[in-house]
């Protein structure tokens, strides 16, 4: 049985943001998701993200729990009865808590990997690095922060780039079983992005020349937010028969 709702704070939420062949990110993507587009690009990236006092609903803070973790991420669009739908689409999330390697996809929305972090921040710089205990994924991201946007091929401005992420805050993710996605919603009463500027970005998903060929993802920009009340909603799993993007 799924918890109703999970509360707490986005202490630090990376968001490093690439811009991908839509045909090759599309190979990727399970039915019935398809890549969300901007200016004929797709959007794809990885979300670096500190959390503090994740507690049920109504539950006291000093029960709450703090963690690192990762997630992959492509912005998709998909059918539903309602029209299209946008979100993002997960196919792998890592943590160093083992209590959402544990509880996750069981107790609330999304299956965790066990991963060891190391994270270097000062109010000026971050450095995020994690590699996950199986091998399979690893990531290592330094910005600055910024007060320019910069020169990002996707969006006009900071401005644009925050609405995109802000409606794009469903998401679904992989499981063990392909016919099941596991939904779960972001909600806050305080969204803030601010701008960054990358040093260094290397990631297993991005950087493998078997996914994307020389050329087909490219790196456009990284935002941040930091301390962020945020409530993580469960949403009804998709359940189908998952079968390769056309």
């Amino acid at each position: 049985m799924l918890l109703p709702g999970i509360h707490g704070q986005i202490e630090r939420r990376l968001l490093v943001n690439y811009r991908v062949d839509p045909e090759v990110i599309a190979r990727v993507l399970p039915h019935p998701f398809r890549p969300q587009l901007v200016g004929g690009a797709a959007v794809a990236g990885i979300c670096l993200i500190r959390l503090g006092q994740m507690r049920p609903r109504h539950a006291p803070r000093w029960v709450g729990l703090r963690s690192e973790n990762a997630a992959h991420r492509v912005a998709v669009e998909w059918d539903t009865a309602n029209g299209p739908q946008t979100g993002v689409y997960i196919p792998r999330r890592d943590s160093d808590s083992w209590a959402n390697v544990v509880l996750g996809g069981r107790v609330y929305p999304g299956e965790h990997h066990r991963a060891r972090f190391r994270v270097d921040e000062t109010d000026e710089a971050i450095r995020v690095a994690y590699t996950s205990l199986d091998g399979a994924a690893w990531v290592d991201v330094s910005v600055n922060i910024s007060d320019e946007f910069g020169d990002s091929r996707l969006f006009a401005g900071i401005e644009e780039a925050s609405a995109f992420f802000e409606t794009g805050s469903v998401g679904y993710s992989a499981t063990r079983r392909p016919d099941r996605f596991d939904g779960l919603g972001l909600k806050t009463s305080a969204w803030k992005v601010e701008p960054t500027s990358v040093t260094h970005a290397r990631s297993s998903f991005f950087d493998d020349a078997g996914i994307f060929p020389a050329g087909t993802a490219e790196l456009d920009d990284a935002l941040i937010m930091r301390k962020m009340p945020v409530l993580w909603e469960p949403l009804s799993s998709l359940r189908l028969q998952a079968e390769p993007a056309a």
